[in-house]
């Protein structure tokens, strides 16, 4: 025997080459890819997007031609869902640990279908209409992502370019689902140009391969200068009006809630947002925006005019001629003792009857305008949004938590000086959703205002992703944006996506900002969300399709 030969030692397993760790890393690659390409990343990076779904597609391709089981390949693609859901969200956990694993788990487990999905049709039918499936699985699972009781948008694609929004001008035609759209085309292309190169090697000649590049280069380039193109023309639309946006600053964990450690009394705090917004009033000021929950204690709608704090606010106005005030509240909807008038969020006393919590927007206009409500409907899976049979699970995090009531039709909340100011009440993770914001704007809203308590994932992405992504709706609706948070970023953006003002993070402010009231709908306003729903119904055909031929198969095999 050879000398140089050396012989496996009994009890000792060969080591693992890079062939068995590449698809570990593959999927590793394509979660970084994403995560870096993510706001609030600087945003040339959002261009990672385009290409990072390549490295999955080219592991994919790689255990599919090893003939691995359908197991194997989900696996893979379940670990880069994972590894991506927690770079980008890690946060939720700072609010609490077990929603934040359950946010991340179970989020990329639900994405996961899409890819499975995927693997299924391409193994029954071939890669020309597996890979056309792939967009349209993943787009139409983001449109039920929209929808359904566990909805958790925060990671559609079409949101990773809320840093780099002057890319996607044209979401004000397609809406944020043309953005996903647009990332899954520009990977196909990348990957199918890459395994082009392979498959020709060394023979292929220099033109063939540049055509090859020439594809994807314009799927990325033409989209870009569109959009540059709609931003450079587009300019602020509607007459002018004063906003005033306030950041209280309590801490929600220790200050903001009763029974927390630091509790500031309500008064303190009522004292608090009054006197921030007197250092900004000016006689031209028409609005103020108090963040979500301002007024935390719990108020009966039926009687609201006799609270002692609604008196107080009520004369405050009262000397501030032509001002409205929009704030954040918890309150009571009353609904007798018939089950039948009741919702079917309702929960049951015998001193109250039937009745619904909710986490509301409160306007409050001259003393002669009655007080209008908005009732928070959008609601936070988990935290707000929890059926009788998952009320044992619910995440407290102070307020009014759980089974929250809701209201089937958005509001808008009219200036009384101003005519024109027709506010859209939008409270907190309304503002992830670009079709409902869209709602508002038929509805006949001008401006989209945004009330939210962003302090529980302290100081990470989590808020800075919150801003972002209002740029976002701001573009779809062509509306302006004013933004009063308790705690985490408050400030205006304009009808191009632009935040041209913004408070500091974790400091008490009050900003002032001149906002334009656009009345003219965009071609995504008008027509809703096409995409979503058309991938939604190919989706289902691909489905039968791909059902009926793995069960024909399975006859002839028994046969």
């Amino acid at each position: 025997m050879p000398n140089n030969i050396t012989l496996p030692q009994p009890g000792v397993a060969p080591a693992k080459g890079l062939n068995y760790w590449l698809p570990s890393l593959l999927a590793l690659l394509s979660a970084g890819l994403l995560w870096a390409g993510w706001p609030v990343h600087p945003a040339p990076l959002a261009l990672l997007l385009l290409v990072a779904w390549v490295p999955y597609l080219l592991l994919e391709q790689r255990l599919s031609a090893q003939g691995a089981s359908g197991w194997k390949v989900w696996r893979y693609g379940y670990l880069t869902l994972v590894l991506w859901n927690l770079f980008t969200t890690y946060w939720v956990s700072f609010s609490t640990l077990g929603g934040g694993i359950a946010a991340v788990v179970c989020n990329a487990l639900m994405m996961s279908a899409a890819l499975a999905a995927f693997y299924h049709t391409k193994k029954r039918f071939g890669p020309t209409l597996g890979y056309l499936s792939l967009p349209i699985y993943w787009i139409a699972f983001e449109q039920l992502h929209l929808h359904w009781f566990l909805t958790w948008p925060w990671l559609t694609l079409g949101n990773g370019f809320a840093q780099a929004n002057s890319l996607v001008q044209w979401y004000e035609y397609t809406g944020f689902l043309g953005g996903s759209l647009w990332i899954w085309v520009v990977n196909l292309l990348v990957f199918h140009s890459i395994s082009k190169w392979r498959s020709n090697g060394p023979a292929s000649s220099r033109v063939a391969r540049q055509r090859l590049l020439v594809v994807p280069f314009l799927a990325v380039l033409l989209p870009g200068l569109l959009s540059k193109y709609i931003g450079s023309k587009y300019q602020e639309k509607g007459p002018a009006a004063e906003v005033v946006v306030v950041q209280p600053n309590l801490d929600p964990f220790l200050e903001k809630f009763e029974g927390a450690p630091n509790f500031v009394p309500y008064d303190q705090q009522l004292a608090r947002m009054m006197t921030l917004t007197e250092q900004q009033l000016t006689p031209q000021t028409r609005l103020v925006l108090w963040p979500e929950t301002s007024l935390d204690e719990t108020y009966f709608e039926s009687n609201i005019e006799t609270y002692p704090r609604i008196r107080q606010l009520r004369q405050w106005l009262g000397t501030h001629s032509g001002l409205d005030l929009v704030t954040g509240l918890t309150t009571v909807g009353q609904y007798g003792p018939d089950k039948a008038q009741a919702s079917p969020t309702a929960r049951f006393r015998d001193d109250l009857g039937y009745y619904d919590l909710f986490n509301a927007a409160l306007h409050l206009g001259p003393a002669t305008n009655p007080a209008a409500f908005y009732h928070k409907s959008r609601l936070v899976p988990g935290v707000e949004g929890v059926p009788p049979w998952l009320s044992m699970f619910v995440i407290d995090l102070g307020g009014s938590a759980g089974g929250l009531g809701s209201q089937p039709e958005r509001a808008v909340f009219g200036a009384a000086a101003e005519p024109a100011l027709q506010v859209a009440p939008v409270i907190c993770y309304e503002s992830v959703y670009g079709d409902f914001v869209a709602d508002y704007v038929t509805k006949g809203a001008t401006l989209i205002g945004i009330i939210t308590n962003d302090g529980w994932w302290s100081d990470s992405p989590g808020h800075k992703q919150h801003l972002q992504y209002a740029t976002l709706r701001a573009i779809e609706t062509r509306r302006d944006v004013a933004r009063s948070a308790n705690t985490g970023i408050s400030g205006f953006i304009n009808q191009k996506g632009e935040i041209t003002q913004q408070s500091g993070w974790w400091v008490q402010a009050a900003l002032r900002g001149t906002v334009h009231l656009n009345t003219e709908l965009t071609f995504y306003v008008r027509h809703g969300e096409l995409i979503g729903p058309a991938c939604q119904v190919l989706a289902v055909l691909l489905l039968i399709g791909t059902i009926t031929a793995a069960m024909g198969r399975k006859r002839l095999a028994t046969n």
